[in-house]
């Protein structure tokens, strides 16, 4: 854990990010750190949270070891940030799998199917439900969950069906939680992100199976302008959300995918 004094976004100041120990959760920490928010780290690897932590500018910040697949841990999750800093202002959704990627449904272990569900709906759904249960609760009321989508939350990839079918019930929590939260100012929006270049998009560039069969690298973008998108999203006020926003190399087979 690390403290120091800075300049913070006004109204909203206090983040969670899930899945901070790398990737796209590693880069949209960074942002929002170097936007002036104090940020929650979340993940499963205290290590890989504590690269993260190394890697932020001075600033205000936690490390939390987290599965979001246990309730319990959530629980503590939200408990840390609000007894760190009184309140919840911002959730990034971010923590995912992409389990039995590439097996084809015929061959799918249930067990793996079970486990992407956990991670990518459930664990998305225990970490908004603690934010929003937060949000809710404090004072001045209300604030803003921003879930990972995907571009397989509207088109998939051959051999995806457990992380295709998480990622389009994404699109309907995401849906949800804007709508319940409105009595709240708890403002909800998606961010659906394709290829952006992390460890788990590695395979893009060497070769990645398309729905003709053939094997093509794909381009992939920077995840820091991910991250630019996230920060953008989370410095609205809460009177404006982006409910949905496509982020993605601008080359990628997704328009006319297939």
């Amino acid at each position: 854990m690390g403290h120091a004094s800075r300049v913070r976004c006004a109204p909203m100041s206090i983040a969670v990010v899930t899945g901070a120990g790398s990737g796209i959760g590693r880069s949209v920490a960074l942002a929002l750190a170097a936007a002036g928010w104090s940020v929650a780290l979340a993940g499963r690897r205290a290590e890989a949270l504590e690269e993260t932590a190394a890697a932020l500018p001075a600033g205000d910040f936690l490390c939390v070891p987290t599965d979001v697949t246990s309730e319990e841990e959530v629980t503590a999750l939200f408990a840390s940030v609000r007894d760190r800093w009184g309140r919840v202002d911002l959730l990034f959704n971010n923590a995912g799998t992409f389990a039995g990627g590439g097996v084809p449904v015929e061959d799918l272990d249930p067990a793996t199917w079970r486990a992407v569900v956990d991670v990518n709906l459930t664990g998305a759904f225990l970490c908004a439900q603690a934010a929003f249960r937060a949000m809710k609760e404090q004072e001045p009321q209300g604030g803003r969950i921003i879930n990972n989508g995907s571009i397989s939350a509207h088109v998939p990839r051959p051999h995806s069906i457990a992380y295709t079918a998480t990622k389009h019930a994404m699109t309907g929590l995401t849906k949800s939680l804007s709508l319940d939260g409105r009595p709240y100012r708890i403002a909800c929006g998606q961010l659906d992100i394709g290829n952006a270049a992390t460890e788990m998009t590695a395979r893009m560039q060497t070769g990645i199976l398309q729905a003709n069969g053939e094997l093509a690298a794909e381009p992939v973008m920077d995840a820091a302008d991910v991250a630019a998108t996230v920060v953008h999203m989370a410095a609205l006020p809460l009177e404006a959300n982006v409910q949905f926003a496509t982020v993605m190399a601008t080359a990628m087979p997704y328009i006319g995918r297939g």
